[in-house]
């Protein structure tokens, strides 16, 4: 086996180790080595992921607590109630893996759609084929973009540079050539080897795969460099459940402790607390959320959007800025050639002719300006190509050498400033080479303000003929400017609407480009921004970083923006408490998708932009963006629901019944009857996360504010336990039942409450204003009807129900209807206290 140190073999004696060539492995060659290797990738198997799912439902130490106690009750002759619980443990528990299952089955068909792919050499033909299908010995070829998928060592390559910031740290690209190097020169000296993780910033290679999967350097150090960023919700969640948590513990113990004070029976009182600290914990919650953010997942591939990070969906929801670059979001991304023309502003043949030869003989990666060129079809017969420098992000130029016979010369073109800092000459009409003169410079300067002006994307085109067949960086001076090439790139149909989407949606939108100002500022007309601010990439380098974080705030515009410069705009918002979303599909954005809140890309971006992104357009618009915020919204609406109706009325009866134990001479539930509601109102609970959401709800940033949640609960808990007591005195000191009888009606009222509360705090308007989704009221009226036949099924005396007689289900009845009305009233009058409160 080839270990790490392969820098110093030759390539003859690598592709005699691997059995390879630079034709590539042989079909049935690579099949065989792609069997052997499948454990090298360290990934689970779906029966094992499934199985840890189910166990997982039951491994809340509290539930496990539970199930102790219950085990050890059956082994004391307490079996039937035991037995009871368990079972309503189990179908809780069953419930919730059911729910987790489909969700997670329906992420992983997802991630299947968006997994990467590499050009890779099989007998002599590229193919496209994943990461795990890359075995060593394959014969890989990268462009700018592409991420490798293996530690390689390159064969050839051209004017490559590598960004080896997974590895290395240092941001900076590195130059990469095919050479010979010792073995112990440190990792970052190895300039002939790639590694898997990188990604290619500029130039091409052909380069050969010596080790895959956990054998590559960074599959041994993955374990350090793996690193989950949590979300806003996410750590709410967690600050949540802790909150949760500690309150019903103390609870629990208090009642617990209390119990065994007043001499009650040892293990009726465990279980007994037991139960109200599961009947407290909002044990639902992981399986609605998932629920919430898969069944969002599909309605956004319906919509042509691709969830990579299942939480992303409730980021997406709290966006309130979204940052976007202006070619093919914005505008048709279709670029067309609508002339190339002199220094005068006519059109020139030969200098069509040198722009379609530069695109034309350039390999450094495919992209729209190069392809609406070539679709000139203009013949170059004779022409061959010499060599070539790619474009890349600093020097913003692409140069290609060729030669017609003994004629060699090199081509220039790129960002019209950029070739002009490299010119010397100009080519005046006739074709005489003329001196470059700062009147002559002053004028193309504003030439190229009047064309961009017009609404035309700009680019500078120049030459230099050539005393060799070498050319080098080096060479890009002294040049002989010959005219702009003039593009077009409408704005989309869906442009428009899409912008008032967002603004209905309350979603700012800021155009980053690195177009000029002149063009950015002709498209933010055709948008009818009126006065928009615009700050350069030149003005923001004279910025300080505080400085910026205001500015960006009130810039509608960014533009002659470099690549570096997008991550400290996205960055600068971010610190002006915006939750910021980045849409782009290049090599330079990448940066600025990963320090996204949200980080957006497209089905054919850069392999580097497309991997650093939580969402995949399969169709670039704008519209999909505003969809993808409505299903975050109604996802982090709908599971907020839940945390609100478990906060609410099923705290608040926990607390009733922990309260009431304390004085009744018998317990208030028995612990099986405490689990059965939580079984009971499981079904509905579950189906919060298909619910329908008010509009102007969505229209709204959702954020998630854990003070609000404490605050509703505190006034639900407080209202919900007042009924509660209610019921008690009625039912004790009024009917004076006890035990089975008592217990009946407190069941009734408590879960019907819990039911009850669910529509009311589903939306913040009155109840009847608002209609619930179908399955959310299909599922409770199965719960009520449950519910209402327990004490009247085979299993009552079991389950220690008793009937009622019909002055007490009246009298029930009536406290139900005061408790709907007076929290309907409560809620109205808690969120338009508590509305105008900024989340934080």
């Amino acid at each position: 086996m080839i270990t790490w140190h392969f820098s110093s073999a030759t390539t003859d004696e690598l592709f005699a180790q691997l059995q390879s060539s630079p034709k590539g492995l042989q079909i049935a060659v690579a099949a065989e080595r792609e069997k052997s290797q499948a454990k090298l990738f360290k990934t689970e198997g779906r029966y094992k992921k499934e199985i840890k799912l189910l166990i997982r439902q039951f491994t809340n130490p509290l539930v496990l607590l539970l199930v102790i106690a219950v085990c050890l009750s059956v082994i004391l002759g307490e079996s039937s109630d035991s037995i009871i619980i368990l079972i309503i443990l189990l179908t809780t528990g069953l419930l919730g893996f059911w729910q987790e299952l489909n969700a997670s089955r329906a992420v992983e068909k997802l991630r299947g759609l968006t997994e990467m792919k590499h050009t890779v050499l099989r007998d002599n033909q590229p193919v496209q084929l994943s990461t795990r299908q890359i075995v060593p010995g394959d014969i890989l070829l990268f462009d700018a973009g592409d991420i490798i998928p293996a530690d390689c060592r390159i064969i050839e390559c051209n004017d490559l540079h590598m960004n080896e910031s997974t590895l290395t740290g240092e941001s900076y690209p590195v130059e990469k050539s095919a050479a010979t190097l010792n073995d112990s020169l440190p990792l970052s000296k190895k300039y002939n080897c790639l590694w898997q993780g990188t990604n290619v910033v500029s130039g091409s290679a052909t380069a050969i795969a010596v080790q895959v999967g956990s054998e590559t350097i960074f599959g041994q150090m993955s374990h350090s460099l793996i690193q989950t960023t949590e979300t806003a919700f996410e750590k709410g969640i967690r600050h949540f459940g802790f909150f949760l948590l500690k309150a019903t513990v103390m609870l629990s113990l208090t009642i617990l402790l209390s119990n065994l004070y007043f001499q009650k029976p040892i293990f009726e009182s465990i279980l007994f607390s037991l139960a109200l600290a599961v009947g407290m914990a909002p044990e639902l919650l992981p399986a609605i959320m998932t629920f919430a953010m898969a069944a969002g997942t599909r309605r956004m591939l319906k919509k042509k959007v691709i969830v990579k990070k299942l939480s992303g969906i409730f980021n997406f929801g709290e966006v309130n800025v979204l940052c976007t670059d202006k070619t093919g979001t914005i505008t048709e991304g279709v670029i067309s050639v609508k002339d190339i023309v002199d220094i005068t502003g006519k059109r020139n043949d030969r200098l069509r002719l040198f722009a379609f030869l530069n695109a034309f003989f350039q390999k450094g990666f495919t992209n729209p300006i190069d392809q609406a060129i070539t679709s000139l079809n203009i013949p170059i017969t004779g022409f061959e190509k010499i060599n070539e420098i790619p474009y890349d992000f600093i020097r913003k130029r692409l140069s290609v050498a060729v030669n017609q016979g003994a004629n060699c010369f090199f081509i220039t073109k790129g960002a019209f400033k950029n070739v002009l800092e490299v010119c010397r000459y100009i080519e005046a009409p006739g074709g005489t080479k003329e001196p470059l003169t700062e009147k002559i410079s002053h004028q193309l300067n504003a030439d190229f303000i009047t064309y961009s002006n017009s609404g035309y994307r700009v680019l500078g085109l120049s030459y230099k003929p050539m005393e060799t067949d070498k050319m080098k960086r080096i060479d890009e001076q002294d040049m002989i400017f010959l005219g702009f090439i003039l593009l077009e790139d409408p704005l989309k149909e869906s442009t428009l609407s899409s912008f008032k989407k967002l603004e209905q949606l309350n979603i700012r939108v800021k155009i980053i480009t690195g177009d000029n100002r002149f063009a950015a500022y002709q498209v933010s007309q055709k948008l009818g921004m009126k006065e928009p601010v615009i700050l350069t990439g030149e003005e923001m380098n004279t910025l300080y970083p505080e400085a910026l974080v205001v500015k960006a705030r009130h810039t509608d515009i960014f533009a002659e923006i470099e690549p570096h410069q997008k991550e400290l705009i996205i960055k600068a918002l971010q610190k002006s408490h915006f939750t910021v979303a980045y849409i782009g599909d290049g090599i330079n954005d990448a940066a600025a998708i990963n320090a996204a809140d949200v980080g957006i890309s497209t089905n054919n971006a850069a392999d580097i932009a497309r991997e650093a992104a939580d969402f995949v357009l399969m169709e670039k618009d704008l519209s999909v963006l505003a969809d993808g915020v409505y299903e975050g919204r109604k996802s982090f609406i709908n599971s907020m629901k839940y945390i609100f109706i478990s906060t609410g009325a099923t705290f608040g009866n926990m607390f009733s019944i922990a309260g009431a134990s304390l004085f009744l001479p018998f317990l208030p539930m028995l612990p099986k009857q405490i689990l059965l509601t939580n079984l009971v109102t499981d079904l509905p609970f579950l189906s919060v996360a298909s619910d329908h959401v008010d509009d102007e709800e969505l229209t709204k940033p959702q954020k998630w504010d854990l003070s609000l949640i404490r605050r509703f609960m505190v006034v639900f808990s407080l209202h919900s336990t007042f009924f509660d007591f209610l019921t008690f005195y009625i039912l004790y000191h009024y009917f004076k039942l006890s035990n089975s009888s008592f217990q009946t009606g407190w069941f009734l009222e408590s879960t019907i409450t819990e039911l009850l509360i669910l529509f009311v705090v589903r939306t913040k308007k009155t109840v009847i204003k608002s209609k619930p989704g179908r399955l959310l009221l299909i599922t409770s009226l199965i719960a009520l009807g449950i519910i209402i036949y327990l004490p009247y099924s085979p299993v009552a005396a079991l389950l220690g129900f008793s009937i009622l007689n019909p002055l007490q289900i009246i009298t029930i009845t009536l406290i139900l209807v005061a408790y709907i009305i007076t929290a309907d009233l409560l809620k109205r009058a808690f969120f338009n206290h508590n509305g105008n409160k900024k989340l934080r």
